[in-house]
């Protein structure tokens, strides 16, 4: 024998019915003896409350709820019933709906609804509902007989939560089964007090029905079917990669549904785990899946979780005292204060010093348990023993649920880190010895980021999510596209890493999409479905997206942007940029980025700021990280710069080459950018700031080669046509420069505290002679590297190669996370 219980979902239509029908009817026909329980139709319960509550508060319009109530039954009896067993069972539903009608209309003369007339009132829909699905049955040739579970489960008068009286109730069902081979149709939720008052088993106490009759009936297997498939390892609306649990023990799925899996209610579990028979969750909607299997044991599991849940409303009431400690009774009357009060405590927390400790309750209930503890302890406040008594609201819980917790060293640690790693900071957390449930207290805006963080780290380790969102789709930004496209696949199955595209912005669109951007097509979506670009907007977009391993990725040289950076380090959002203006910015702002950077535990990747692709601050950082000391500084920074002195050799005239430049695409669209020399200054500043040194932007002795004749505002145009004009006088510099064997390079240097970026002549003994095309050359003299100083070469400029190395900054973050 095994039981069934459908929910109201599972019944929400006669359609929906029909379908649970063809259940029972396969179940039956592969040899079950099912006995099966039903929930109210969808819905109706609520109506039920709805139309009570009017007519409590003498509102004549629970008529018009009672009206659906009856519009809903008797449909579903014209669409159920076969012409002969129509008018029988139409006229026994007319009669129970006239019972209620007649107990609203008492209800709303009184202007009171008890909680035993709330009790009767709520059972109406139980009682319609398996009425109705039992004459469905008996109308397709099943025999079947509708059974009021009032008549057989007994309660105390605890209307509204009744408590079972089992002796009583085990017998009377046992009796009522024994040689009752018929199939039986049975009222959820519903039961009946010892003089045989209507009482409820508590919402949700439908499952509770399945699992008292299966208890009493030593079943196989009791089935809690619904509308998910099984018990989910997160709540599928939170976390979209959360799937089924295939088993569970009865400890795990007790500590879930207490701290809000919705699939089963609590008190189901303790009537089978007596008795060590097995619960089934299952899917109405895909009944061939297999569900979840609940049960005494369980084969051994390699995951150390089994899954998450939460409570997403609770407040926080902390306690604060240096006289509690070593006092022993104040947290024992405290308890018993809340106990008395009616007020559960759903989790505790407490210091080991006795200093402060903690509690979480629901919401409604903080203010009231805050007076009654204030006035219980008024003698302990008055005199300093309790200092501090407050409440934090929006907060949230997270248990993280499974029983090899325990025997999984280092467990613990993956769920800090994974929260750490995303900025999410703890207020409390409570385990107990067991160790089958650890539960966090967060703030309530980040428990959608922490249940992700969490579920990928356990569940999808193997493949961790990155979530980016890109502002800046110039040459760089479509470059970065293409690359992620081109190496999506290697990433996923050799890195084991997935990069979605979550946002994307530029000048004119900007486009959010939390399941993800396709990057074979973003720009046809950006351009389409993209709203107006609004940069404040986009940034509280993005946070309010709040996803785990999230990243910020700026190709843009807009100072707007790189004023955000801030808020967006503080929001727990890593930063890659080749943006330089962040960091050369003032040294104040420069050390805030990397204040709040490791403040919120995010990382904060600028390797393109210097270099392009090239390896210049990520081997600065590790000569620092491993404590050398960086005396001297000396570099090409410019690729544009390097090209040009590279190849003025006198073959052709300078203003030739840098018009040649610039077709080429080295140079900005006014050549004048780079040769002003700010960009190298930039770099050079950046550079002297990560060996550990603080200098300012002005304090750098910056050369312009910009004739001060075409410094004036004209446009790029007119600078180009009148470069000409200055070839003599650059000219003079190289032969110069050769007649003493040496080349110009436009170096930038710091050494003993002093920046320079200059045109220098230097020799063949220099490590910069031999530079050629538009390679960068960087010199890092140490006290570890003193004789021959470390040199890194190669192309410091163009599309393929900054967007390389934004790309690698993001696999970095990824690696770390």
């Amino acid at each position: 024998m095994i039981v069934m219980k459908f929910g109201g979902s599972s019944v929400g239509t006669p359609e929906r019915v029909k379908g649970v029908v063809n259940i029972v009817k396969k179940s039956i026909v592969q040899g079950a003896k099912p006995l099966v329980i039903f929930s109210a139709f969808q819905g109706v319960t609520d109506l039920l409350i709805e139309a009570g509550k009017k007519a409590s508060e003498g509102n004549e319009k629970y008529k018009q709820v009672f009206e659906e109530i009856t519009n809903k039954h008797h449909s579903a009896v014209k669409e159920l019933i076969t012409a002969k067993r129509f008018e029988q069972t139409d006229d026994h539903v007319s009669l129970l709906l006239n019972d209620l009608q007649q107990v609203l209309y008492g209800i709303y003369l009184v202007k009171e609804m008890s909680p035993r007339s709330l009790d009767y009132v709520m059972s109406f829909g139980e009682r319609l509902s398996a009425f109705i699905i039992s004459e469905a049955f008996n109308s397709i040739g099943i025999t079947a007989d509708y059974l009021d579970s009032r008549i057989v489960i007994k309660t105390d008068e605890t209307f509204g939560a009744g408590r079972v009286n089992f002796a009583v109730t085990n017998t009377l069902i046992k009796n009522y089964f024994n040689g009752n081979n018929t199939l039986q149709i049975i009222t959820g939720f519903i039961a009946s007090a010892t003089e045989n008052e209507t009482t409820t088993l508590g919402r949700g106490g439908s499952d509770y029905s399945a699992a008292i009759f299966g208890a009493a009936l030593d079943v196989e297997e009791i089935q809690i079917w619904t509308d998910v498939d099984g018990v989910l390892t997160a709540d599928p609306r939170k976390v979209k990669k959360a799937f089924s649990i295939e088993e569970m023990s009865y400890d795990e799925a007790m500590e879930m549904s207490h701290f809000g899996a919705k699939v089963l209610y609590p008190p189901t579990i303790r009537p089978a785990m007596v008795k060590a028979i097995p619960i089934r969750i299952k899917n109405t909607f895909n009944p061939d899946f297999r569900g979840t299997l609940i049960n005494a044991t369980v084969a051994t599991k390699r995951n150390p979780i089994t899954g998450i849940s939460t409570i997403d409303k609770i407040s926080l009431v902390k306690i604060e005292g240096s006289g509690m400690v070593g006092v022993a009774g104040v947290t024992g009357r405290i308890f018993q204060t809340m106990a008395d009060a009616s007020i559960n405590i759903i989790l505790i927390s407490q210091a080991s010093s006795e200093h402060s400790f903690c509690f979480a309750i629901l919401p409604e209930h903080a203010k009231k348990a805050v007076e009654i503890i204030k006035k219980k302890l008024k003698y302990e406040i008055a005199e300093g023993i309790i200092s501090e008594i407050n409440i934090q609201s929006d907060v949230s819980i997270i248990a993280v649920v499974g029983e090899n917790l325990k025997n999984m060293p280092g467990s613990s640690g993956k769920i800090f880190q994974a929260l750490g790693r995303n900025g999410i900071n703890i207020d409390a957390v409570a385990q107990g010895l067991s160790k089958l449930n650890m539960s966090i207290v967060i703030n309530r805006n980040d428990e959608s980021k922490a249940l992700n963080a969490i579920h990928d780290a356990f569940f999808l380790s193997e493949h961790k999510t990155i979530n980016l969102f890109i502002i800046g789709t110039g040459l760089i930004g479509r470059t970065l596209f293409q690359q992620i496209k081109n190496q999506l696949e290697f990433l996923y199955n050799e890195m084991r890493m997935e990069i979605k595209v979550i946002g994307i912005a530029n000048t004119r669109k900007m486009l959010i999409d939390k399941n993800g951007i396709d990057v074979n097509d973003w720009e046809e979506r950006l351009t389409q479905e993209g709203e107006t670009s609004v940069t404040d907007i986009y940034f509280e977009k993005m946070k309010k997206s709040n996803l785990p391993n999230t990243i910020f990725v700026d190709c843009t040289s807009s100072e707007e942007i790189m004023s955000c950076y801030l808020e967006v380090l503080s929001s727990a959002i890593s930063i890659v940029t080749p943006n330089k203006k962040a960091n050369s910015n003032k040294y104040e702002y420069y050390l805030q980025l990397h204040k709040a950077a490791k403040k919120h535990n995010v990382n904060f990747l600028y390797e393109t700021n210097v270099g392009a692709g090239l390896p210049v601050i990520s081997t600065l950082h590790d000569l620092v990280f491993s404590g050398d000391k960086i005396i001297k500084i000396e570099g090409v920074l410019s690729g544009t710069l390097s090209y040009i002195f590279n190849t003025f050799n006198g073959e052709n005239t300078f203003s030739g080459i840098v018009i040649d430049a610039q077709k080429r695409g080295y140079t900005e669209p006014d050549p004048r950018e780079d040769l002003n020399g700010l960009d190298v200054a930039r770099k050079l500043l950046i550079l002297v700031r990560e060996a550990g040194y603080r200098l300012e932007l002005e304090d750098i002795e910056l050369e312009n080669l910009i004739p001060e004749e075409l410094r004036g505002n004209i446009t790029a145009e007119e600078f180009l046509n009148r470069l000409h004009l200055f070839d003599d006088y650059f000219e003079d510099k190289r032969k110069t420069a050769a007649e003493d064997g040496s080349v110009l390079r436009f170096i930038a240097s710091y050494e003993d505290g002093k920046a320079s970026v200059k045109l220098r002549a230097v020799d063949s003994r220099h490590p910069f002679y031999s530079l050629a095309s538009n390679d960068n050359k960087i010199s890092f003299t140490t006290v570890y590297y003193n004789e021959r100083p470390i040199i890194i070469q190669g192309p410091g400029a163009g599309a393929k190669v900054t967007s390389g190395g934004i790309f690698a900054d993001i696999v970095r973050i990824a690696n770390y996370l």
